[in-house]
């Protein structure tokens, strides 16, 4: 297999996806060896649950523990052998969020990753304006809100943060991002009326953008198809599953499972067709604008 070939050799993948390729590979060469995990453990003088949160792509790789599992996998091709131990280098490399690390649970680190890997993000929110499609003004005073024991200096790295995240929209490839949010967020008068007045500018703008899909629930419509705010991501790279991804208040859950995913896509969708279209949630915004 070339090079160009292999999983994860598209330019552009961060760390935490390659992690999940290089996992994803392992695991099949395993099965293929019919190779049980304890089996596989023992080689590399490790528990069976190292080898499963390797698989999942939950933990970073050490060359050696790779370089026993191939071998003991039957993988001599040195085309393979020179993939997985260069995809190994740089799934341990740090995300540019690591300087952000002090700020956020290690949960959030690895969404982060995720979002950056992305080609289509569907994502539901009842409270607010979702992150990557807030202003700097109204990303402060939400972040502010949420922790208002937070030291000043935090607030506004936290911010950097969250503008950070946004590039993603604006690069050589972005994600098709598609949010329906509640007409509820467009009330709640986060930072002031002139914040929410600017936001709602810039819900606007990012509207009139090719890969960026906005959809409003109006009131009578509100809260049938989900309870709680999550976000569907899906990839270019067929190595990588779709991931419904779930935040609580101190946790969130990462879902794989085909009917995980299932049950969540097929709420999001009854959430678009509860929703305006694209061009009545333009108008509905213009009016709110209006009215501030």
């Amino acid at each position: 297999m070339a090079p160009s070939d292999l999983p994860g050799s598209e330019q552009g993948t961060g760390p935490t996806a390659r992690r999940m390729i290089l996992g994803t590979q392992l695991r099949r060469l395993r099965e293929r060896a019919a190779i049980t995990r304890a089996k596989a453990a023992w080689e590399i003088r490790a528990s069976e649950s190292k080898i499963s949160r390797m698989e999942l792509g939950r933990v970073g790789f050490k060359e050696r523990d790779v370089t026993d599992l191939l071998t003991m996998y039957g993988v001599h091709d040195e085309t393979e052998r020179e993939w997985a131990l260069r995809m190994v280098k740089e799934c341990n490399q740090p995300g540019w969020w690591h300087p952000y690390n002090d700020l956020m649970p290690g949960w959030f680190d690895n969404y982060l990753g995720l979002e950056e890997a992305a080609s289509r993000i569907r994502t539901y929110e009842l409270m607010f304006v979702p992150g990557l499609l807030q202003t700097e003004r109204y990303a402060r005073s939400v972040i502010s809100h949420g922790d208002p024991e937070s030291r000043d200096e935090d607030v506004e790295r936290k911010v950097g943060l969250r503008m950070r995240r946004q590039k993603l929209l604006h690069g050589p490839k972005p994600p098709r991002l598609w949010a329906v949010i509640d007409e509820a967020v467009l009330e709640r008068p986060f930072g002031g009326a002139a914040v929410l007045k600017e936001q709602l500018g810039h819900l606007l703008e990012l509207i009139e953008l090719p890969t960026v899909t906005i959809q409003v629930i109006p009131f009578d419509m509100s809260g049938f198809a989900a309870e709680s705010a999550f976000a569907l991501l899906q990839f270019a790279e067929p190595d990588l599953p779709n991931i419904a991804y779930v935040e609580h208040l101190n946790g969130a859950q990462y879902l794989e499972k085909l009917e995980d995913i299932e049950v969540y896509g097929r709420a999001f969708d009854r959430l678009a067709v509860d929703a305006e279209t694209p061009d009545r949630t333009r108008q509905m915004l213009l009016k709110k604008r209006a009215e501030l």
